[in-house]
């Protein structure tokens, strides 16, 4: 099978093994062992080389379009190093998040990578403990030695608040998830400082859940005390419920109210209009992760390492720009 690959008995048994190798050279490997009807024996594999060639992501929703964009670009670097992914949907709960990197002791998989919404002393306990690698898209702090890929939601709020009062609006309201999350209390902090560098008070906030239904409930409190020429959302879930509001009370979009989501995922697109929204670079922060985690499965022995992934405004119809 090396021969017919055009490469060496190791390269080839690398890539059947699921330790990988180059992307051309998993892909002839894959197609020589294809063309002779090699069927691997993954038990034996596995005994044998102490690997599974399975890597777990685990997210608070599956269903959450932002996850669902890093899934796409976790899975093409994991397949291309010849391995699968496994898929895990925790509800945000610590308990579930905590017993999954627990399990990591019996060597399930090769490696995790996980994105919690709540970082807990739990959590870092059985990350740090781990016998496998854990890489954690999100926030850590500092001294904690996990390779991290994160953003930047704090500066995303502050250029939501800024494009809309460049753009006229003096009341400008916030949609914020929960604030005993990770992300909730970052984008809290980043609406109210730019509020404040702009002389706003911060008075139009309401705080539900990372969905489209606590959106929309949301923003019907928010309309019930106050009329707002502009509303930040913590999400584009949370966003797309503002905007249906809006539209159900009579209100225009982005006439009478602008509107700026987070994440920049598929559904800001897909909205009528189409919502302007702050990226946060879903894919690029799946396929960072996804390539340290295989680093790390290489060479255990390097540092840990983070990667920041800068927040970025994409302008729509929904807050005055194009169709």
């Amino acid at each position: 099978m090396a021969a017919r690959a055009g490469v060496s008995i190791a390269s080839a048994s690398r890539v059947l093994n699921g330790v990988g190798g180059s992307a051309e050279t998993v892909r002839r490997v894959r197609e020589a062992a294809a063309a002779v009807g090699y069927v691997p024996n993954a038990i034996a594999r596995s005994l044998q080389s102490q690997r599974t060639g399975l890597i777990a992501f685990a997210v608070e929703d599956i269903g959450n379009p932002v996850y669902v964009a890093m899934m796409r670009a976790i899975e093409a670097v994991v397949a291309e190093s010849g391995r699968q992914l496994l898929v895990h949907a925790t509800s945000g709960q610590v308990a579930s998040e905590t017993a999954l990197l627990r399990r990591l002791a019996h060597r399930y998989v090769d490696g995790m990578i996980i994105s919690p919404i709540r970082v807990t002393d739990s959590h870092v306990e059985a990350m740090t403990a781990s016998p496998v690698p854990v890489v954690v898209i999100g926030q850590l702090p500092d001294a904690v030695p996990v390779d991290n890929v994160r953003t930047d939601s704090r500066t995303g709020a502050g250029l939501a608040v800024d494009h809309l009062v460049a753009g006229g609006r003096t009341r400008v309201a916030f949609l914020n998830g929960p604030l005993d999350t990770v992300p909730g209390v970052a984008r809290d902090a980043g609406f109210r400082a730019a509020v404040a560098r702009h002389g706003m008070s911060a008075d139009l906030i309401e705080v539900g859940d990372f969905q489209y239904a606590a959106g929309r409930a949301a923003a019907e409190r928010l309309l019930a005390r106050s009329r707002p020429d502009a509303i930040v959302c913590a999400n584009d879930l949370i966003a797309v419920g503002a905007l249906h509001a809006l539209l159900v009370s009579g209100l225009r979009v982005p006439e009478d109210v602008a509107l700026v989501g987070m994440d920049d995922t598929e559904l800001a697109q897909m909205s009528y209009p189409q919502i302007s929204s702050v990226s946060l670079g879903s894919e690029i922060r799946g396929r960072l992760a996804a390539q340290l985690l295989l680093d790390r499965i290489a060479d255990a022995g390097l540092p840990p390492r983070r990667e920041q992934v800068p927040p970025s405004l994409v302008i729509r119809a929904s807050s005055g720009g194009g169709a």
